[in-house]
């Protein structure tokens, strides 16, 4: 720690976590900003469903017994340790014994007694947290349940709490209870993953309905942009890439990329400008104009593409049939594999992430530190993290519109960029010099910490 500011505690509660499970970005997160916090010399302590069948790791600390919607049931609470930081693991063979993290009929009521459990669990630990730091729809109840907890219960009057919204459009199951609603009103400060998104989500149209709620609480919104875990994503040892390189040697990318196309079935030669995309087949992320900008570069044989995703059977039909049509320059892998994502990431030469809205994104920072140069639309963290190469300065190409001609317009301007060797030697290097590293986030994190904080006669 710096200067002379208390150290918090803090229990970060979430619905996902690396490396215990993982379904999006949220498990990133809760995987790696404790972590960061850690180091700044903070308590922070996670709690995490133990999804699936998997054997509990570490020792039994609890069982805790909670009574929702007529009966009871045991949570059995577990201790272990991940880089540092003390994670408690909730176990319920009613509720988390499966593999879904999400999509299960009664979803609702798992986190419901997910919430449960989080806001017993300090009274049987003995220790009492500064601050509650929520995520996503699946916690945001405990914002209220912290306030109604605290009429009666010193340990939790002097307790605040934090919700983060990774992604305004996920709200639950069920339209009736929206506990995100909740959160919302009832947390001591709401942020969202990206500066811009926080603006955003105040307008109807990436509000997602909430516009209103959440104009009432602007005051008490922030924005602070994902952090990346530079141990995970490190280009120089990525076992996952046929070579390794860093800013220096960039030309070893070009034995990433034919080992990439070996992968997808795709001749090497001649030697085209490649352009990956990695991410769900669906509207959000902009595949349709994808496939629409795309297409005249690949028929004029300009371009080779390799396409990796899964997502809605309409947009399956349509790659399906453009690689028929472009079987040498187009390659679709329709699967989550890392380490062809890796190879994408380590041997494209541009990366697409032309979407609609866009919380914050993980790819353009992935595609920046392994140098690939993103292509993205000007939105959410997208706008916060890739600065167009037409200031000078820039790390990727950016256009305004979501529609296809805009896209179409701006790879061009990307290729004809690509033409000038050197000048995309610097344009690759100043993305990778980038710092989109946790530590810078989670001062941020630490900042708001204080600020929730102070609102409840904490002095710090």
């Amino acid at each position: 720690m710096t200067d002379n500011r208390r150290t918090a505690r803090v229990l970060f509660a979430a619905a996902e976590a690396v490396p215990y499970s993982k379904v999006g970005g949220l498990a990133d997160v809760a995987g790696s900003l404790p972590q960061a916090l850690a180091a700044l010399g903070h308590d922070v302590r996670l709690v995490t469903p133990l999804h699936g069948d998997r054997k509990p790791p570490g020792d039994w600390t609890a069982t805790i017994p909670i009574t929702t919607l007529g009966h009871t049931e045991e949570a059995i609470v577990w201790k272990t340790t991940n880089a540092g930081v003390t994670v408690y693991l909730v176990e319920s063979s009613r509720y988390f014994r499966r593999p879904s993290v999400y999509g299960q009929a009664d979803d609702l009521e798992r986190y419901w007694f997910f919430s449960q459990v989080v806001l017993e669990l300090p009274n049987r630990l003995a220790w009492s947290p500064d601050m509650l730091h929520l995520h996503d729809w699946h916690t945001a109840p405990l914002a209220f349940g912290l306030r109604n907890r605290a009429w009666s219960d010193p340990a939790y009057q002097g307790c605040s709490s934090l919700l983060t919204i990774h992604n305004l459009r996920y709200r639950g199951p069920d339209p009736l209870t929206d506990f995100l609603c909740q959160g919302i009103y009832y947390a001591d400060l709401v942020n969202t993953v990206s500066e811009t998104y926080a603006r955003e989500i105040l307008t109807p149209e990436f509000g997602e309905g909430l516009d209103k709620l959440l104009r009432l609480r602007e005051n008490d919104l922030a924005g602070i942009v994902n952090g990346l875990d530079y141990d995970e994503y490190d280009p120089i040892r990525d076992p996952s890439l046929a070579a390794h390189y860093d800013a220096q040697s960039t030309e070893r990318r070009e034995v990433n990329l034919r080992a990439l196309l070996k992968r997808v079935h795709l001749p090497a030669e001649p030697r085209l400008p490649t352009i990956g995309f990695v991410g769900r087949l669906t509207e959000q992320k902009g595949i349709d104009l994808s496939l629409e900008a795309l297409s005249p570069f690949l028929e004029q044989g300009r371009v080779r593409v390799v396409v990796l995703g899964q997502g809605e059977e309409h947009y399956v039909q349509i790659l399906q049939e453009m690689a028929a049509r472009f079987p040498d320059r187009l390659g679709v892998v329709l699967a989550f594999d890392n380490d062809v994502a890796r190879l994408i990431y380590g041997g494209c030469d541009m990366f697409l992430m032309p979407s609609r809205f866009e919380p914050c994104g993980l790819g353009q920072l992935i595609a920046m530190r392994y140098g690939c140069v993103p292509v993205a639309r000007r939105t959410g963290g997208l706008n916060d993290t890739v600065i167009d190469y037409s200031t000078g300065s820039g790390t990727g190409f950016v256009f305004d519109r979501a529609d296809s001609w805009s896209l179409q317009a701006t790879l061009e301007r990307a290729l004809n960029a690509y033409c000038d060797a050197e000048g995309w030697r610097a344009l690759v290097r100043r993305g990778m010099a980038r710092d989109f590293s946790w530590e810078a986030s989670a001062r941020k994190y630490e900042a708001l910490y204080y600020r929730a904080m102070l609102s409840r006669g904490v002095p710090v």
